[in-house]
């Protein structure tokens, strides 16, 4: 259903502020005649306090007639936005005043907006359940027949080779709708808060004993929850022991108004034909490993939810991935 604002008629902008410039002119104008022509008739120090007193209710009205035209709207709009962001899958109930008529057009049209990203992921959702579960029945068929067979006796060698296949062909389907429900989720999760790379430094330690880890900038706080740089870093820290690295550094720093976290490791690295492609879904090396590729996406849709992006950046050696939170200091 699509949300509306109330419909009324909205005085404009441009008719707002010149209403209050020439208040302010006319109050002065006023002032000075009213000064001029009652001193000496009630005296000056009285002709004061009255005029005082009337401008200071006249400019009352002015303010508060800005107040509720301009800054209410204005903080109701950003509500209504901080809202919906952090509670993508419900609906919110649009800002009840827009101010302007400028200022209507556009909560109107954030609120268009908003409505139409919701229907986007809940239309992403639901296509991605239906595949997995149209796709989820023939599998298991696959997998029944293929046990039946294993079942029913000796097979040649040859025979026993394509059933190898075709039960792990069935299992990389399997892996892959997993792969593909998690990226979905991926856009809807959220980890709120704020959270430092110094409680994690233990945890990650015991994790990956192997990995010789340091850790710079670890009381920078980071916009995401501790639960969600956990995973990113898990995740990365496993693609870094796959690459054959011994150390990485993990390395928290404000860069101008961004927050940015450098994950490096001294590991192979990724060529530069695979560099454009490793953010792409379903794009993986090691497709005979059991990967799905989608490693990266979900961590790339998961920091979307944060405002966050995750990019890999040229290194001599190794692997340098760097996830920035853009403009946090300048919010």
């Amino acid at each position: 259903m699509r949300a509306q604002l109330v419909q009324k008629w909205r005085p404009s902008l441009a008719l707002v502020l010149a209403g209050g410039l020439a208040g302010t002119l006319v109050l002065s104008l006023i002032g000075l005649v009213a000064l001029r022509y009652l001193g000496p008739e009630i005296g000056f120090r009285n002709a004061a306090f009255l005029l005082a007193a009337m401008i200071l209710l006249a400019t009352s009205f002015l303010g508060w007639l800005l107040v509720r035209l301009l800054l209410s709207p204005i903080r109701a709009l950003n509500a209504y936005a901080a809202q919906t962001r952090s509670q993508p899958r419900q609906a919110v109930d649009p800002p009840e005043q827009s101010g302007t008529a400028e200022l209507h057009m556009m909560a109107q049209n954030v609120v268009d907006m908003a409505e139409h990203l919701r229907n986007r992921e809940m239309t992403i959702r639901s296509f991605t359940d239906h595949v997995s579960h149209e796709i989820k029945t023939p599998v298991s068929a696959i997998r029944a027949a293929a046990e039946l067979i294993e079942d029913g006796g000796a097979l040649p060698l040859e025979d026993q080779k394509l059933l190898a296949q075709i039960e792990g062909a069935a299992h990389q389907i399997e892996e892959q709708l997993t792969a593909l429900r998690e990226v979905a989720r991926a856009r809807e999760m959220a980890h709120h808060g704020s959270s430092t790379l110094a409680p994690l430094r233990t945890w990650l330690g015991e994790g990956f004993a192997d990995l010789d880890l340091s850790f710079l900038g670890i009381e920078l706080s980071l916009p995401i929850g501790e639960s969600g740089l956990r995973v990113i870093l898990t995740h990365l820290l496993n693609n870094a022991r796959e690459q054959g690295a011994q150390r990485v550094v993990i390395d928290a720093e404000l860069q101008g108004a961004d927050l940015a976290l450098n994950i490096t490791d001294d590991g192979q690295g990724i060529s530069p034909g695979n560099a454009a492609q490793i953010f792409d879904p379903f794009f993986t090396t090691k497709r005979s490993q059991g990967g799905t590729g989608m490693g990266l996406t979900i961590l790339r849709n998961m920091l979307s939810v944060h405002g966050g992006e995750i990019a890999l950046q040229p290194s001599e050696s190794g692997a340098c991935f760097v996830i920035r939170f853009p403009g946090t200091f300048s919010r």
